[in-house]
């Protein structure tokens, strides 16, 4: 495997991304081009959490597929911290939105002009993020055929479109901001989600036209790529109805999609294995089942170039 960092930005050295590539070996695909997935931590727009970021490249990898970390641009630099959320939070136009569907554009336009040389396949390049990165890899995929996107790199849509999305826990529907800070039980978690507004869209409660503006639901129409989603009910911070709205733009576009909801599982789980748990009760063998079930949609959807016999 070939892990490398590359600094994709010049002004944030914190912008990077890294690669797992499989070794080319004649006893598997024998020089034959892998679809690849770029993964897109979540953090709350404050950093990019390690949890979601190698552990589930080297799951991917174990399914025979490329893997990439995108460590997007984020309220907080260098290591992994919380801003004082006691007290109002100065805007960084730094880590505002649109920057971190831009830096995923390069991400991807990057790996396609490097497909040949990593063995990639640049048709069947997709993206994956988890609750703040999975509003990234969500609204990317929902814009990349946007003005905000296609005019800002001067590239046909094509070029940027990813051939799939897998989101965990994402942010999808702005607009049930109030519905969401009125449903937390507690002030640090209302406090958490006025701050992330803050950090990633320079107001604590953005008007309508910035909400739709983030919200992927919104931007869902005939030319979105299939999505593989999934939540859990009990999640208190990010609303399963994230996820199930996103669901229903798709089936209203007649997107392919599926998704999965799993009875109880908190915010956060990562692969809900050991292997991202940080404490034995984020270890969730029901909900883990999600890495299983999204390995086999990639199989009927995206599988390797094999041959026969």
């Amino acid at each position: 495997m070939k892990i490398k960092k590359i600094n994709l930005v010049k002004d944030n050295p914190e912008v990077t991304l890294t690669t797992y590539l499989l070794a080319d070996s004649p006893e598997m695909l024998a020089g034959k081009a892998r679809p690849a997935i770029i993964i897109c931590p979540g953090g709350g727009y404050f950093n990019c959490s390690d949890r979601e970021a190698e552990p589930v490249a080297m799951y991917f990898a174990s399914q025979g597929y490329h893997a990439f970390v995108l460590r997007y641009s984020t309220y907080q630099t260098g290591e992994l911290t919380m801003p004082d959320l006691s007290k109002p939070l100065p805007v960084k136009e730094a880590s505002l939105y649109p920057r971190q569907i831009r830096e995923l554009g390069l991400a991807m336009l990057l790996i396609k002009q490097n497909a040949s040389d990593w063995h990639v396949d640049p048709d069947q390049v997709g993206v994956c993020g988890f609750s703040a990165g999975g509003n990234v890899a969500a609204l990317y995929a929902t814009c990349y055929n946007e003005a905000v996107l296609t005019d800002y790199f001067q590239v046909a849509a094509q070029q940027l479109r990813p051939a799939f999305a897998i989101t965990g826990y994402a942010l999808t529907d702005y607009h049930l901001l109030d519905r969401d800070l009125a449903k937390q039980t507690s002030d640090m978690g209302a406090a958490f989600m006025r701050a992330s507004n803050v950090a990633y869209l320079g107001k604590e409660i953005p008007d309508y036209e910035l909400e739709a503006a983030v919200s992927p639901v919104d931007h869902v129409d005939s030319q979105t790529p299939p999505f593989f989603i999934w939540t859990t009910a009990t999640d208190q911070l990010v609303s399963a109805v994230h996820s199930l709205n996103l669901a229903s733009a798709l089936a209203e576009a007649n997107i392919p999609y599926e998704i999965h909801v799993f009875g109880e599982g908190e915010h956060g789980l990562s692969l809900a294995s050991q292997a991202t748990s940080q404490v034995k009760s984020q270890i969730k063998p029901a909900v883990s089942e999600w890495t299983h079930l999204c390995a086999k949609w990639l199989t009927k959807r995206f599988p390797l170039n094999l041959a026969e016999k």
